[in-house]
């Protein structure tokens, strides 16, 4: 029992509310104050007493069905229903009402509606859209609300602006949805036909005029065949050209409506005018040229005046269904086109020679053709005159010497520039290949100079720099400036263009001369060797599988004894031994027959990989180098991105988070270098000190002196390093070799 509303006895219901707010009942409308609705619950969103609010969900419970809202839940869903409705007819005795049919489509995205009569021909009736789409309210007394879903099913009446519709029946995605609404469906109902309309159909029926109109139907074949031309391929041999000489036609047959038009092949330099068509488009005759006709003569149809002007001058004409007196003229059709065929184009003899692919599968499926073999029509080309060039005149290069023989205005030679751009500097790789060489002389002097080669792979020009010694006599520098160099031997002044060094022609081992200084490559830098064995396909000393196959070629005879020079070698049974044992062993073995190049190839394969620490100060170093070129200093904010990262700041991040942390910032570091650096500041956990990073990395306030042991692409005093490679496992070689031995 509730108690009663007196001092110190009632409770505060405003206890445990939060929502105070007021409905608003009053509004504006056409700028005039009313009230709007009267049907809003009371303070706080609660209801009036005696008040009966509408339930959010209708037909489903809450949280099922899509949450999204109506316009994009049900966009492009229709709602179709078949109806008619009566009309009366007061103005006609031949019918007192008319039955029509009409489509009432109910849009359910916002419960719009359309009424839509099909049109009927020869009706009478404007017909087409009834009602607009809008949405429709319901008949007096209900106007103030409108149709719904609710109001729609089968074999039910609804009134649509006081007009009543009988709705027969709707298509299955309508009944499916009414379905899953929870309407149950009334089984439909038939549609009565019109009674006039069917008075009017039995009478149609019955006319049988005595002259019918001959009806021509071209649509259906423009229909099937637009777009659809047939192509051959012809010879016209022209007896009045000056020359007697035959003249290529291309024949287009359009089978859309029969046409054809011939177009003229005008070969270059032949002297005639290009025109755009030698028979335009139109039906070709088969006996043409023929007499001129008087107008009106060829018609489509025949007319007859059966009275003339005797009945009060007015005259009557009907159509002659006998054709009386028409001109038949022969048209080419598809059937009568086919290789090796003669047809007559306004008198000239026309020879079909050959036809398209499309042509072939036509004829193929419609006449069951099979042979196309082609009628030779063009004479065999001329041969073609080789085009020879001047010998080189010593002015300028070879190349800008053969452009200027190449055409009248003339062009610089052109550049590989997509060769540039493949391999030019890009990062950390250079392209560039660097060979150690001396001169191969009996000069003492000169016996002791030692060369640094480059080979560019961007252009293939090579530059050549003297190593400085002190106190030798010798200015060091720049020994050969950069530019391509051709090979020895060749004529200077000649037609043909000479030969320059390429990429393959140096290697370790091979003899080389630059415009007569004879140089002999003793060495290579890690990139060289690490680059051509990376293209192995275009450095065959490169090739591990070619140096094997080529190995076992000359030791295929010899297995046991080569397995026991191996053997005499290793008196530990290490199965390993120095690298200068197995280069001594392989050139024994193969009578000097390999370079040293292949064999440093060999050994760097077979070799004992050293699993060495990198210097962390030596590694620091070389970062700092690389932000202090490309001006990094966002170390604060490098800091601070860590530092949110870490959320339990304990002052270590995974790897898996710092990477990309650091690659967001645009580290300019290679990704091989900041991986080092993330494994050289993990701790036993696994996990990056992320500060000691950042610290290490700062140049600005922890800067770490620049070694002279730095690499740098760009210092040409460098040499390459000397060959590392110690130790050699010669059983895995035996084993490629000659097998695993049982």
């Amino acid at each position: 029992m509730a108690l009663p509303l007196l001092p110190g006895v009632s409770r505060d219901r405003n206890i445990g509310k939060e929502k105070f707010h007021k409905s608003q009942h009053w509004g504006f409308c056409n700028d005039v104050a009313m009230l709007v609705d009267e049907n809003k619950p009371g303070v706080g969103g609660k209801p009036l007493p005696g008040q009966k609010l509408t339930p959010k969900y209708s037909v489903f419970p809450e949280g099922m069905g899509s949450d999204a809202p109506a316009w994009v839940a049900f966009d492009k869903q229709v709602l179709s229903f078949d109806a008619y409705f009566d009309e009366e007819v007061p103005d006609k005795n031949q019918e007192l009402c008319r039955i029509r049919h009409c489509k009432i489509y109910f849009y359910l995205e916002d419960d719009t509606i359309q009424v839509i009569e099909p049109r009927v021909k020869n009706s009478g009736i404007p017909q087409g859209t009834i009602v607009r789409r809008h949405r429709i309210p319901l008949p007096p007394p209900c106007e103030d609300q409108f149709y719904t879903i609710d109001h729609f099913n089968i074999n039910t009446e609804v009134t649509f602006y006081a007009r009543k519709y009988k709705i027969t029946d709707c298509d299955q995605f309508t009944k499916n949805f009414l379905r899953k609404m929870g309407v149950r469906l009334n089984p439909p109902a038939s549609q009565p036909d019109d009674p006039y309309t069917q008075e009017r159909q039995k009478i149609l029926d019955s006319m049988t005029p005595f002259h019918p109109y001959e009806r021509i139907d071209t649509l259906k074949q423009f229909l099937e065949h637009d777009g659809h031309v047939l192509r051959f391929f012809c010879l016209w041999d022209d007896p009045e050209s000056m020359f007697h000489d035959p003249r290529e036609l291309v024949l287009h047959y359009y089978l859309s409506d029969d046409t054809i038009d011939i177009k003229e092949i005008v070969p270059v330099n032949s002297g005639r005018d290009a025109v755009p068509l030698f028979l335009r488009r139109d039906k070709l005759p088969k006996h043409a040229p023929i007499g001129l006709y008087q107008p009106g003569t060829i018609t489509n149809r025949t007319v007859l005046n059966v009275l003339g002007n005797s009945v009060g001058n007015k005259g009557r004409y009907i159509l002659d269904n006998r054709k009386t007196g028409a001109v038949h003229q022969e048209f080419y059709k598809d059937s009568d086109l086919k290789i090796g065929a003669v047809i007559n184009v306004w008198g000239r003899k026309i020879i079909l020679c050959d036809c398209d692919e499309f042509t072939k599968e036509y004829y193929r499926t419609k006449y069951g053709i099979e042979d196309f073999t082609p009628v030779s029509y063009k004479a065999p080309p001329p041969p073609k005159r080789e085009k020879t060039f001047p010998p080189y005149t010593g002015f300028g290069s070879e190349e800008d010497s053969l452009c200027s023989c190449m055409g009248l205005v003339l062009k610089p030679p052109a550049k590989d520039f997509k060769k540039f751009l493949e391999k030019d500097r890009i990062g950390m790789e250079s392209n560039i290949l660097r060979f150690l060489a001396k001169l191969v002389t009996d000069n003492p002097i000169d016996k002791d100079r030692k060369f640094i080669i480059s080979y560019f792979l961007s252009d293939d020009t090579i530059s050549v720099f003297e190593h400085v010694q002190r106190n030798s006599g010798i200015h060091g520098g720049k020994f050969l400036e950069r530019g391509r160099i051709k090979k020895p031997g060749q004529e200077l002044f000649k037609s043909e263009p000479s030969e320059y060094f390429k990429a393959q022609d140096l290697y370790v081992g091979a003899r080389v001369c630059f415009h007569g200084h004879n140089f002999l490559l003793v060495d290579a830098d890690e990139y060289t060797l690490n680059y051509m064995e990376k293209h192995a396909n275009e450095f065959s000393v490169a090739d591990v599988g070619v140096i094997l196959k080529k190995l076992k070629v000359i030791t295929e005879s010899r297995s046991q004894e080569i397995r026991q020079l191996f053997a005499a070698t290793d008196p530990d049974h290490n199965k390993v031994i120095g690298y200068d044992v197995f280069r001594n062993l392989i050139v024994r073995i193969t009578d000097e027959a390999f370079s040293d190049h292949e064999m440093m190839t060999l050994g760097r394969y077979y070799s004992v990989k050293d699993e060495c620490e990198m210097d962390l100060h030596y590694l620091l170093a070389v970062a700092q180098e690389q932000l202090k070129k490309n001006r990094f200093e966002n170390f604060e904010q490098l800091t601070a991105v860590l530092l949110y990262n870490d959320r339990e700041k304990c002052g270590v991040l995974p790897r898996e988070v710092c990477r990309p942390i650091c690659k967001s910032f645009k580290l300019p570091l290679a990704d091989d270098d900041l991986q080092a650096l993330l494994t050289m500041f993990e701790d036993d956990d696994k996990q990056v000190e992320y500060k000691k990073l950042v610290d290490g990395l700062n140049w600005r306030e922890n800067p770490i002196p620049v070694f002279q042991t730095i690499k740098n692409e760009d210092d040409w005093t460098r040499q390459p390093p000397i060959f590392h490679v110690k130790e050699i496992k010669y059983l895995p070689l035996l084993d490629d070799l000659f097998g695993k031995e049982e």
